[in-house]
């Protein structure tokens, strides 16, 4: 029966001649996903070998990355290790980070949106009243990408913040004026009748 060195040995020399890539492409899945250092105990935990068999692999791929025509590299940091770019590539991410994010309107920001540009100026408690959940983070979002922002206050106790879109908006849905805005359809026009109404019969009570 084999020892442990012998063991160990003998997996290193099935990994040299059988594994190396795969578990390279492994390891760098790893530091890639993570971002952060990752412990090379870890590392070796996942992909199943010790630690000096996994400390040779990653050596290896560090001197891959060092070659010129590549723009990352994998730093050692005690017994961790972290992937990260090139000092040479920090002037060209700089030019991508400058430049203006595309941001991805979901189905709640739509909804959101949609009831903001219709009703305008709206308070959250009214957007949240029409969309029956707290609304906080999905107009935090819109004012965030520039398509609604504050547009006074009500008068009203508390005086809450009113919403209303933004000229982005206009840009961003290729409209002149909010009078071009499609028509909602007849489920909707209700519903926002209905709530004006409930807000009117509100106010005349307090």
């Amino acid at each position: 029966m084999q020892d442990n060195k012998s063991q160990i040995r003998t997996a290193q020399k099935e990994l040299d001649d059988k594994e190396i890539k795969k578990f390279q492409g492994v390891i760098e899945a790893i530091l890639f996903t993570m971002g952060d250092s990752v412990e090379l105990s870890k590392i070796a935990e996942a992909i199943g070998y010790d630690e000096e068999t996994t400390r040779s692999i990653i050596y290896r791929m560090m001197k891959t990355y060092e070659r010129k025509d590549r723009g990352i590299r994998i730093m050692e940091l005690e017994d961790s290790f972290q992937m990260c770019t090139k000092k040479e590539a920090y002037e060209y991410l700089i030019k991508v980070a400058k430049q203006p994010k595309k941001h991805v309107l979901t189905e709640v920001l739509l909804e959101t949106l949609s009831i903001i540009a219709y009703k305008q100026p709206i308070t959250k408690l009214e957007i949240e009243k029409i969309r029956g959940v707290k609304s906080d983070h999905a107009v935090n979002k819109l004012v965030e990408y520039d398509l609604v922002e504050e547009v006074g206050r009500m008068d009203a106790p508390g005086k809450p913040l009113l919403f209303g879109t933004t000229e982005e908006f206009l840009r961003r849905f290729s409209v002149h004026s909010l009078d071009e805005l499609p028509l909602p359809n007849p489920e909707q026009v209700q519903h926002f009748k209905e709530e004006a109404e409930d807000e009117v019969h509100l106010k005349l009570d307090i």
